[in-house]
């Protein structure tokens, strides 16, 4: 399929032909509009269904806190930061809550960036400039990373998902100087969390530098909830580069990279989606300061949210169905067909239930799943609610 044959009028258009193909196999993506009618409660084409694919892990999006917080800087400080960060769009807002992340994460210094995608790409591309270095990244890394592996034009091996030894062995047989190794925390499709203190050891053995991705950990795991390195204790000298979002558990939106000072600076000089980036918004810095706060002050959200967790794994067994082995919020339920899996997907629509059918490229082909998402604001019986329209509609 080529750009070139695109509006030439022909029968069999390449890009059309393409769509079909997406379409016989379950592959077509269609965004829809969806309105907020409660906290867990979304509308979409007319119909209110209970919302079980929102990354608001904590309900932070509605917290009257940050509509204050938001509000309060639209009055003193506007609405846009009107320049990227090198040139004028750094505030002092901003120096506020790159301190404040530096801060509580134990890391030298912290930066933002847009949103975590634009991290990804933007870290990895700083750190491969020499022509020595190889990547290795887990086989089902988040696509950004993929995405900025690619676009590095770095040596680069896959090791099998969270295998230690797989990794070991690339490691070893690598001629590389320079080895960066990137993971995610809690994989956004799977749940699963990786095994960080031993990814830690790996590459101190090997003199490799190691960047965790902690979208989907960061405002959820820790005792303080300031994700994967708090809940393993690993600091700065673990894990050099920690990258986490605003868009997830904090409800807001962007992202920050937080460690080694030099590193930071690296990435401030050859980060060229940090550089060349206007800088996030006023009030949505506001609003990511006002989070970062209530994380601290109320982490019954975070106690039940793990409750709603063990809940949802408690009665799906003695309701048999199999779900994974994931103690985090992401819960997939792999159907393995792509049209099978939106076929479960409009079914629960139909009972009031919203969920998201992930299919390849962004799983492997034949492992089309349910993604299932709970938040702090769901209730055990909107979950019972969910199980049983689970039960009644999968095949088993």
């Amino acid at each position: 399929m080529t750009i070139a044959h695109v509006g030439r009028g022909y029968n069999s258009n390449p890009i059309v032909e393409d769509l079909k193909s997406l379409q016989q196999q379950g592959l077509h993506r269609k965004g829809r509009a969806t309105l907020n009618i409660s906290e867990t409660e979304v509308k979409v084409g007319g119909n209110a269904l209970i919302n079980f694919c929102s990354n608001d892990y904590l309900g932070l999006s509605s917290h009257p806190k940050l509509k204050q917080a938001i509000n309060d800087a639209l009055l003193s400080g506007g609405v846009g930061s009107c320049a990227s960060p090198m040139v004028s769009g750094k505030t002092l807002l901003h120096v506020e809550l790159e301190n404040k992340i530096a801060c509580i994460t134990g890391r030298d210094k912290a930066l933002l960036f847009s949103c975590g995608y634009m991290a990804n790409i933007g870290v990895i591309q700083a750190l491969t400039q020499s022509q020595n270095f190889s990547i290795f990244l887990d086989r089902l890394c988040h696509a950004s990373i993929i995405d900025g592996v690619v676009l590095s034009r770095s040596k680069f091996k896959r090791y099998q998902h969270s295998s230690m030894a797989s990794l070991r062995a690339l490691m070893e047989r690598s001629q590389s100087i320079e080895k960066l190794v990137l993971t995610e925390s809690v994989y956004s499709m799977d749940g699963d969390i990786a095994p960080l203190s031993e990814l830690s050891e790996i590459c101190h053995e090997h003199a490799a530098c190691l960047v965790v991705d902690d979208a989907h950990g960061f405002g959820v795991l820790g005792d303080s909830g300031l994700g994967a390195m708090d809940e393993y204790g690993l600091t700065q000298t673990d894990v050099p580069l920690l990258m986490a979002t605003f868009g997830k558990a904090l409800g807001v939106g962007g992202a920050f990279v937080a460690g080694k000072a030099e590193m930071i600076e690296v990435l401030e000089q050859r980060a060229r989606p940090y550089i060349y980036s206007t800088s996030l918004p006023i009030p949505i810095i506001a609003a990511v300061i006002a989070s970062l706060d209530i994380l601290d002050e109320e982490p019954e959200r975070r106690e039940h949210l793990r409750r709603l967790v063990k809940h949802f794994h408690h009665q799906a067994k003695k309701m048999s169905i199999q779900v994974s082995n994931s103690d985090s919020q992401i819960q997939p339920i792999i159907i393995g067909d792509a049209n099978e899996t939106m076929r479960v997907c409009d079914l629960l629509e139909r009972e009031g239930l919203l969920v998201a059918g992930i299919r390849q490229p962004t799983v492997p082909r034949g492992t089309s799943r349910l993604r299932i998402t709970l938040s702090a604001l769901h209730s055990f019986e909107q979950v019972d609610q969910l199980l049983v329209a689970l039960k009644n509609n999968i095949q088993t």
